[in-house]
């Protein structure tokens, strides 16, 4: 308890998943939070439970981020933490999809968070004390996959925008440090909630039997814990990584061989 007292943060896309469980453990470590999604009912709940402040945030949408990032200057007096969460996933060939869905991915999944950047940096150095970026990437933008293409290249991106970011603050010496977080098949409602045409709804739990090599998949806690640690003082040497939070998917295969 208390790793992150005294810290204040922003978490987009927090009403659900990984986003809601960062919002629970940043909160219980003691952090400041404001909370951003499109679902305003879940995400002022959510608010109300962890005792953070919720703000209805399309991160494509520029004009809104100053609002947001003065929501944390003004209620909390400072900006050091942001967890750059929201993005979705369509599924399909490259070759089936519409102009209109890649484009609709890539505004989320990878303008959402350059968006985040350019308007958290500057609080972050108002504050004075460096800060802790983290980009949530996926499995997805480590390695290729049929079917995700579209999804990998989002995700992709998001990995060397991290690098990036974390040799451009480097530079600046403003003491920020920026990471992604690459979760494999996590256990979450976002697999109920694939749209029409992607063999929708999936069993994460069976699939990762397949193809996990712990067997299993993961829960939005186990990579909302590995953000805490990027997040806190205990990863101040680290900047420009990537976390893969993926029970072994890109270690390598298993084999289990029967009775």
């Amino acid at each position: 308890m208390g790793q992150l007292d005294g810290k204040v943060g922003i978490i987009t896309g927090a009403a659900s998943g990984i986003g809601a469980a960062c919002a629970r453990v940043l909160s219980r470590e003691g952090a400041k939070l404001v909370l951003t999604d499109l679902d305003d009912a879940a995400g002022q709940r959510l608010a109300e439970a962890t005792g953070s402040i919720y703000r209805h945030h399309d991160v494509t949408d520029e004009v809104g981020w100053p609002e947001v990032v003065a929501a944390a200057e003004h209620h909390f007096g400072r900006l050091d933490i942001l967890v750059a969460n929201a993005g979705i996933g369509i599924m399909g060939l490259a070759i089936d999809m519409t102009l209109a869905d890649w484009r609709r991915q890539m505004a989320v999944n990878v303008d959402g968070v350059f968006l985040s950047v350019k308007h958290c940096i500057p609080a972050m150095r108002r504050a004075g004390d460096g800060g802790s970026i983290v980009m949530l990437s996926s499995v997805a933008g480590l390695r290729g996959s049929a079917g995700l293409a579209c999804y990998s290249a989002s995700k992709g991106a998001v990995r060397l925008f991290a690098k990036s970011m974390a040799l451009e603050c480097a530079q600046a010496r403003d003491g920020i440090r920026v990471n992604s977080v690459h979760p494999g098949i996590i256990d979450t409602a976002i697999w109920g909630k694939l749209p029409p045409g992607a063999n929708a709804p999936l069993d994460p739990n069976k699939i990762a039997e397949a193809t996990v090599p712990l067997g299993k998949a993961g829960q939005a806690e186990d990579v909302a814990n590995g953000i805490l640690f990027l997040a806190s003082d205990a990863s101040s040497h680290i900047t420009g990584s990537e976390l893969v939070i993926d029970g072994g998917m890109t270690a390598g295969r298993v084999t289990r061989l029967g009775n």
